[in-house]
């Protein structure tokens, strides 16, 4: 009889992936993102093990939206005061905060737990094509189709 394979923290090799955000769709670029950080594209993945890789996204402020999203799309929050509900519409949010956007995508696609916290901490996100990274030799992403 066989035994099904369990990955161990110990043994995951994480790699580094750079994507380039130009003119990609939020909602498909998001999903593609959490699943290199959840590490679903690697065959011994383990669901209750961090086996994703890190992931650098550059280039975020091209990030494009389909339909009337542009103007129709409102993300909210609270700011703990009476009344406090805010809101803001995606054109407004890509001018004044451009990462927020695809943080908030990719958030809501990963486990609310700790272990998807230390997922998501695994992003890192540029507004333009330089960044910091290059000490860890980032291999571009070719697959730019989201894996099923």
């Amino acid at each position: 009889m066989n035994k099904t394979y369990s990955a161990k923290p110990h043994e995951v090799e994480q790699k580094w992936h750079i994507i380039d955000a130009t003119d990609r769709e939020l909602g498909r670029l998001a999903s593609l993102i959490a699943n290199i950080l959840r590490g679903k594209h690697k065959p011994e993945y383990t669901p209750h093990v961090d086996m994703g890789d890190f992931v650098i996204v550059t280039n975020v402020e091209k990030i494009k939206v389909t339909g009337k999203k542009e103007t129709d799309k409102v993300y909210y929050h609270h700011t703990g005061y009476p009344g406090g509900l805010k809101s803001i519409n995606f054109r407004d949010m890509m001018q004044k905060h451009p990462t927020r956007a695809l943080e908030k995508a990719v958030k809501g696609m990963l486990p609310h737990s700790t272990l998807g916290a230390t997922q998501f901490n695994k992003m890192k996100i540029y507004v333009g094509s330089e960044h910091p990274h290059a000490a860890q030799k980032p291999v571009e992403w070719k697959n730019l189709e989201v894996i099923k």
